[in-house]
């Protein structure tokens, strides 16, 4: 079994990722066969290879070619490409910056003091509107793989837009193309992450958010792009580490918003993804960077134990005071099937609480990011009646698992065991039924696989149809057969 195991140690960004999968081994020129079957125009893509701190990587840049900065077929008429006038424009995943406001020439300056650009000015003149973006750290992102893009716009503007595209449009151009279904799928789902994470940032209806960053050509590219090499590969699970931001604040159209940026914050609420956050004055983690490896993952933390068959260095483009690059580390299982490793048990006898409160605790508790929460009845000194409450946690969320069971039970201590487990490899599918989309927990190991349809998708169907939950479960494991 192929694993495949991302080494964030300096954040992510979609072109970091892109370039890190192809110096894995990816053949380019299958890249770009693949890459043409979007059929998408206005950009040239360019590979090659840089030396950071001594070490060499591979480096990618989408280089656009038309004025609008993104060119998406139009599926809606006759799948013909609007195109414009060539103008260049070099893709750099966090150094723009932006000014913003409707109805005035689109003045669009780049000052760029890192190694994408090396001291490169230029300056886009677009017809209707100005984006203003700076920052105190010569740092404002532009695109998916920055927050500062932040044009966005609600659909009763009633006026052409050039550079906002919703995610249908996006979605549109994806299924439309003659990439395999798995690279569609995974796409779709990356966008679908990060248009959710906008629309909560912004308070708006999914439909009514417009994306620049999302909709831009270098986006597309950048997670397409990803999603065909990680099919190339034919990696089998996807593990991470946790994810290393910077700090400080980005002077933004809205005003000043601190690193990690919004849409990160938000795709980062309730998951288990660890962050932690850097000395780096920068953005590291960007909203397409977040996207991928959120969708991707089965799990963040130490590499699993695997026999190393490559690693590869995609160059990022920042001055961070280290080494600005993401590394991807390609090995195979050691163990078949399943893979092993080691978490925290957190024990505490309590006999002076009430079963309400326990169950609060429990609730909390797993909010909070434990694996696992249960109550196993014992006797205590006396023949007292207790409960043993058992939590298991990943190293990461030990800390603040702890201070939330002496905040909320009556212990005064609590036991604490490292314990090693195996795990079949586990990933969530949202499956399309009869009765709506239902996500469903797949695990496989070898030839043996699971699946468990997600409790609350299936208790809101059954509310709203009224049909017995059984039912419900019975249509979305009946739906997720061909899940391999």
């Amino acid at each position: 079994m192929k694993i495949l195991y991302f080494d964030c140690f300096s954040g992510i960004s979609g072109d970091m990722t892109l370039a890190a999968l192809l110096d894995l081994g990816v053949e380019e020129q299958r890249l770009r066969d693949e890459l043409n079957k979007l059929r998408l125009k206005g950009y040239r893509l360019e590979i090659g290879k840089k030396i950071k701190n001594g070490i060499i990587g591979t480096d990618v840049n989408v280089v656009l070619t038309d004025e609008d900065e993104e060119i998406l077929e139009d599926t809606t008429k006759n799948n013909q490409v609007v195109t414009g006038e060539d103008k260049h424009h070099h893709h750099n995943d966090h150094d723009h910056h932006h000014a913003h406001s409707h109805h005035h020439d689109h003045d669009h300056q780049h000052d760029h003091d890192y190694d994408h650009a090396e001291g490169h000015k230029h300056n886009h003149i677009h017809r209707h509107h100005t984006h203003d973006y700076s920052s105190t750290h010569q740092h404002s992102a532009q695109h998916a793989d920055g927050q500062c893009e932040e044009a966005m716009h609600d659909d009763h503007h009633h006026h052409e837009h050039h550079h906002g595209r919703n995610l249908d449009d996006i979605v549109g151009l994806i299924k439309a193309s003659d990439l395999k279904e798995k690279v569609k799928e995974f796409s779709i789902r990356v966008f679908e992450e990060i248009a959710k994470a906008e629309a909560k940032v912004h308070d708006k209806p999914l439909h009514e958010v417009h994306f620049h960053e999302v909709g831009a050509v270098d986006s597309i590219v950048d997670i397409v792009g990803a999603a065909i090499c990680l099919d190339l590969l034919g990696v089998d699970a996807v593990y991470a580490s946790p994810l290393y931001d910077g700090q400080g604040f980005i002077n933004c159209q809205h005003g000043t918003i601190p690193v990690p940026v919004p849409a990160v914050m938000a795709m980062l609420a309730g998951s288990d993804i660890p962050l932690i956050q850097t000395e780096a004055r920068t953005e590291l983690v960007t909203p397409t960077g977040m996207g991928i490896i959120k969708c991707l993952a089965e799990g963040f933390g130490k590499m699993p134990a695997i026999k190393i068959l490559n690693a590869g260095y995609g160059m990022g483009k920042r001055e961070t005071g280290g080494f600005n690059a993401l590394r991807v580390v390609l090995g195979e299982a050691l163990s078949k099937g399943h893979h092993h490793e080691d978490i925290v048990l957190l024990e505490t006898n309590i006999d002076n609480m009430s079963s309400e409160l326990l169950g609060y605790t429990m609730e909390a508790l797993l909010e909070a990011g434990a694996l696992d929460v249960f109550h196993t009845p014992i006797y205590m000194k006396k023949n007292r009646p207790a409960v043993l409450l058992s939590v298991l946690t990943a190293k990461e969320t030990e800390k603040s698992l702890v201070e939330l069971l002496l905040k909320e039970t009556t212990t005064l201590g609590i036991r604490r065991t490292i314990v090693s487990r195996y795990c079949m490899h586990r990933k969530i599918h949202e499956v399309d039924t009869a009765l709506g989309k239902i996500r469903v927990k797949v695990a496989h190991q070898g030839e043996i696989i699971k699946a468990a349809p997600e409790y609350e998708d299936c208790a809101a169907i059954a509310r709203k149809t009224g049909l017995p939950l059984r039912r419900v479960y019975e249509v979305a494991l009946e739906a997720s057969r061909d899940i391999k």
